[in-house]
């Protein structure tokens, strides 16, 4: 009898130490999971619906793969390990809802925005990042955003002070254009790159011979082409998107005025190819730094980009510079905390995607800046010239 007592007590005790070891395991996987790698949020902020969302999407694209190649290293920041992720908002190019939209990133907890991508939505955002000391990247190229003052705003791409001034040459130098037609569609970015165009034509000793104004959501020109065709120019430039400039090349066919359009970086794009169609040949547009193909890393970009996404928008690698450039500054500072790594950033000198050396002015201007010249030919966008700044 105690023989069989002592054998099922053994065998209660059996039991009983089973229970307890599968009752660590759970305590054992949250040990596992507490040393797992930290989450730092980047904020990101763009059209990503309605007629800029080719734009917008193409930028968000850039800054996953960055982020992606960021978190293929297995990043460590103060001893930690940390996975970088990417809280992503629409801000419609809307500059109202921009406001909004900064406040809802701020209040998701990230380390850093990337963003927004229209000047006319990054400047009233700037000041919701400012007052919180949140650095931010933009795509923003109207000089206003880095003249507010504001020690976060750092640019992604050449301002419209360097591209406008660049253009306005090109065209009474290079063109020999002496009468010069000027639209824009009154936003920050398409008003801004038009002023500047307009002074460095004036200064080349061109003459501006018509100065008009339309709206980011229009589509028939006619008004304006029609009181332009009388001034007879010899070039019109368009401030503005290529939703815009595509029915513009057309429309300045149908009534047969056959002066070249010429625009910024918004319109060399494949979306204004497909909207111009035909009447696209003869156009002329201006971007910021090298052809894809010459950046210094482009070649492999492209074909890492094209295995994820897709063939890159023309933002694409300038919004994974400017990601990988936030994280470098935050590796360097050993630190996610803004107030940190932001003087780390303001100093940074970054060999990227898109340039060699990616630098900022005291501003948060970029340092160093060229543009590159095309014409489309045949349907396709072709290399004129690249102008070093």
């Amino acid at each position: 009898m105690l023989a069989r007592l002592s054998q099922f007590m053994l065998a209660i005790s059996a039991v009983a130490l089973a229970f307890t070891i599968a009752g660590c395991k759970p305590k054992q996987d949250e040990g596992a999971s507490s040393s797992a790698a930290r989450v730092v949020k980047i904020g990101f902020a763009a059209p990503l619906t309605g007629p800029q969302a080719h734009y917008g999407k193409g930028y968000q694209n850039g800054v996953q793969l960055a982020l992606d190649d960021a978190n293929a290293l297995n990043p460590q920041i103060g001893g930690q390990a940390v996975k970088f992720e990417l809280v992503a908002e629409d801000d419609m190019a809307d500059p109202r809802t921009a406001t909004q939209v900064a406040q809802r990133v701020l209040d998701a907890g990230v380390a850093g925005v990337i963003g927004h991508f229209n000047s006319g939505t990054s400047i009233p955002a700037s000041k919701v990042y400012s007052d919180a000391g949140m650095p931010q990247i933009a795509m923003a190229t109207a000089p206003a955003f880095t003249q507010q003052g504001f020690k976060t705003t750092f640019r992604s791409m050449t301002s419209d002070t360097q591209q406008g001034s660049v253009m306005g040459k090109f065209v009474v130098a290079k063109l020999g254009a002496k009468k010069v037609a000027v639209i824009d569609d009154r936003t920050a970015y398409g008003q801004g790159l038009a002023d500047e165009f307009d002074k460095a034509v004036k200064a080349a000793g061109g003459s501006v011979v018509a100065r008009e104004f339309t709206t980011d959501k229009a589509s028939d020109f006619m008004a304006i082409l029609t009181s332009i065709k009388g001034k007879k120019p010899d070039v019109i430039f368009f401030g503005g998107t290529d939703a815009q400039s595509g029915p513009l090349a057309k429309q300045l066919k149908q009534i047969g005025l056959n002066a070249p359009l010429l625009s910024g970086e918004m319109t060399r794009s494949d979306t204004f190819l497909k909207l111009a169609g035909d009447a696209a040949d003869g156009t002329i547009a201006s971007l910021a730094g090298l052809p894809m193909d010459k950046m210094p890393g482009g070649p492999d970009f492209v074909t890492r980009f094209k295995a994820r996404f897709g063939e890159p928008e023309i933002y694409s690698p300038y919004g994974y510079d400017a990601t990988r450039i936030l994280i470098a500054a935050m590796l360097k500072a050993d630190s996610t905390e803004a107030a940190k790594y932001l003087p780390v950033l303001a100093a940074i000198e970054h060999a990227g995607v898109t340039a060699p050396k990616i630098a900022y002015d005291a501003k948060g201007d970029l340092a160093n800046g060229g543009i590159t010249v095309y014409k489309v030919v045949g349907g396709k966008w072709e290399v004129m010239e690249t102008i070093a700044e």
